[in-house]
């Protein structure tokens, strides 16, 4: 059965409480705000399936012979562009999944403005998985949910963080033709906790009631000087990144999970098809690709992801550029970010203090 004996050693992706055939197993919160597995002793049968489908357990393989491809590349549907974090690429890609009958996953917003992994099967429900959203997304049932539509041979587009990806990978214990990965480059996830206060901040001082958050805004400012956008009943609130309260604790890499200081998935040879990010750099190797408007760095990973992007070019402007030089100014491609050495009192004191204070105190 799991045991988690180093949280270093679990990135939180779900498929042993997917995998488990009695639902004994339950992901529990520990005290950072980072979820875990819990095993239900009453109800385990020690068929170790759960074991047998963790991703940090059996590691990502590093066989793959692909040639990676980089581009820089932007939706021409300038309204979907301007409404996502970098170049609008993951609603074409969506949108080629489900005109053949498929089925997309990806992170939404819930009603309390956490986050969760859902299905969509219509592009009417896409517009809420674009978007970056700084906050780990619980997977819940989504794994079962994919490989059911998969055995039914519909196409599938699972779309998450790499550690995210590996987990579906490892759960379902075989390969699919019709499954169609989508990773990011990830910095890390922050604690949910630190969230959770940081809404209660924002409510007092705004005093007004919330419908929508946008981590990535571009209309004031652009995308390389991007800010959280508070849309509320009666008003909007911007706030540029490096004013935020939230974005700097979060990019302090202070409250990020234990995992992510050591991600076993940060590669250049990805078990995705397609690996998507900001191509930040763009002005030093294409220039001319970069309006301010957000310019995506779009990886393929495998033929299935050439297929994607031979599928797409029609509706994007593309360049090829050199794999390396792309990915020089975004090294959470492959490196890991520092783990902190004031990190278990900060949140220690996230459990006392208000955020207003561990924000003084710590960033």
């Amino acid at each position: 059965m799991i045991e988690i004996e180093n949280k270093a050693n679990c990135c939180g992706c779900s498929a042993c409480k997917n995998i488990c055939p009695r639902n004994a197993i339950s992901m529990v919160e520990d005290e950072k705000g980072f979820k875990y597995p819990k095993v239900n002793y009453n109800y385990c049968i020690n068929c170790n399936l759960c074991e047998k489908v963790c991703p940090i357990i059996n590691g990502a393989s590093d066989n793959k012979t692909f040639e990676t491809e980089a581009y820089a590349a932007f939706n021409i549907n300038e309204e979907i562009r301007m409404n996502s974090s970098s170049g609008g690429l993951f609603s074409l890609i969506a949108e080629y999944i489900l005109n053949s009958g498929g089925i997309v996953f990806g992170a939404v917003f819930d009603e309390n403005f956490l986050v969760k992994h859902v299905k969509a099967e219509k592009m009417s429900e896409i517009s809420q998985m674009r978007g970056s959203k700084y906050i780990q997304s619980d997977i819940r049932k989504t794994y079962k949910e994919a490989r059911d539509f998969l055995n039914q041979g519909k196409k599938v587009l699972f779309t998450g963080t790499p550690c995210q990806v590996e987990g579906l990978k490892s759960y379902l214990m075989k390969d699919y033709e019709n499954l169609y990965l989508q990773d990011i480059i990830c910095h890390g996830v922050p604690s949910k906790k630190v969230w959770e206060k940081y809404l209660e901040c924002r409510k007092k001082e705004d005093n007004d009631v919330l419908e929508n958050v946008s981590f990535r805004d571009k209309e004031n400012n652009g995308w390389n000087k991007y800010e959280l956008l508070f849309k509320y009943k009666n008003s909007k609130k911007f706030i540029n990144h490096t004013e935020d309260m939230f974005m700097r604790i979060f990019l302090s890499d202070i409250a990020l999970r234990d995992s992510c200081y050591s991600c076993k998935f940060k590669q250049k040879k990805r078990n995705s098809d397609i690996t998507l990010a900001d191509f930040w750099g763009i002005n030093e190797i294409i220039p001319e690709m970069n309006d301010e408007k957000g310019t995506s760095l779009l990886i393929v990973n495998s033929e299935k992801g050439k297929d994607i992007l031979e599928s797409i070019k029609q509706k994007i402007k593309f360049k090829k550029v050199d794999f390396e030089k792309a990915i020089e100014k975004n090294p959470s491609m492959t490196k890991s970010p520092t783990l902190k050495e004031e990190r278990e009192r900060f949140f220690k004191d996230l459990n006392n203090l208000s955020l207003e204070n561990i924000f003084e105190k710590y960033i």
